[in-house]
């Protein structure tokens, strides 16, 4: 059990967490209640998704779990998460993160990866909150939540979580070859994702004002003038093509 708690707390858990604390009190294998992942300042090293089944879906739920773990993966080149399945039914994907990060840039990464596959995760307003930190047991259902192997998740798409708890040793072996997501590839990731800035408004054409005596256009743009146009803008300014100011004859002298 202390090998799991600390494949936990390395992937997943801030020390001031409620998570952590529930944790370290978990060792007689009763039943536990969801978890808060964030800590108490508001900061978070896992971005739980829930993957829930619905009326008439069969295994859609899975393979939409699917889409997004290797989504990630082959887009963004992040390290394969864990997959656990919900003692309710359903799974849930498990993102590390290396260092902390604001519980509400955790969101803005989700709201990002729902615009890269819309209709695919759940919403990201709840991506932190409560959630079951397998292995847990369910004490209404009498079913435990526990991570499993991926390559097994389509055999639990009809299943309510595992009927009996499982080894320890097994969910330490589908934690301890995972790795985080650094803070460079996250960063990365939410600055892909961000939504994409408004059009810049349509060019207005320039409005060239009436020309002067001197023959030469006010507010003339020189990035838009020709070698006469400048050249005869100088002038008018009794400054030389070298741009040396030449003073005009006073009359009075």
């Amino acid at each position: 059990m202390d090998k799991l708690i600390s494949e936990l707390t390395r992937l997943y858990l801030l020390p001031d967490s409620p998570a952590a604390q529930a944790l370290a009190q978990r060792r007689d294998g009763g039943p536990c209640a969801p978890v808060d992942l964030a800590s108490r300042d508001g900061f978070t090293r896992a971005i739980a998704l829930p993957f829930r089944k619905t009326a008439g879906a069969d295994v859609q739920h899975w393979e939409r779990l699917c889409a997004v773990a290797n989504g990630l993966q082959e887009t963004f080149g992040f390290p394969a998460p864990a997959v656990s399945v919900a003692s309710a039914g359903g799974f849930v994907l498990w993102l590390s993160l290396a260092a902390p990060v604001p519980v509400a840039q955790a969101r803005r990464f989700v709201e990002g990866l729902d615009r890269l596959w819309p209709d695919t995760l759940p919403p990201a307003a709840g991506v932190t909150g409560p959630v079951e930190l397998p292995p847990c047991l369910n004490g209404a259902t009498g079913t435990w939540a526990a991570f499993i192997h991926p390559g097994m998740g389509a055999s639990f798409v009809d299943e309510s979580g595992l009927d009996m708890a499982p080894p320890a040793a097994g969910q330490v072996a589908f934690l301890d070859g995972l790795d985080s997501i650094t803070p460079a590839a996250f960063n990365d990731a939410l600055a892909r994702l961000a939504p994409a800035a408004p059009a810049a408004p349509p060019t207005v054409p320039l409005t060239v004002p009436p020309a002067r005596d001197d023959g030469i256009p006010d507010g003339l743009l020189l990035k838009d003038a020709t070698l006469e146009d400048i050249v005869r803008f100088l002038h008018a300014r009794h400054i030389e093509p070298t741009f040396r100011f030449t003073l005009a004859e006073d009359p009075a002298r």
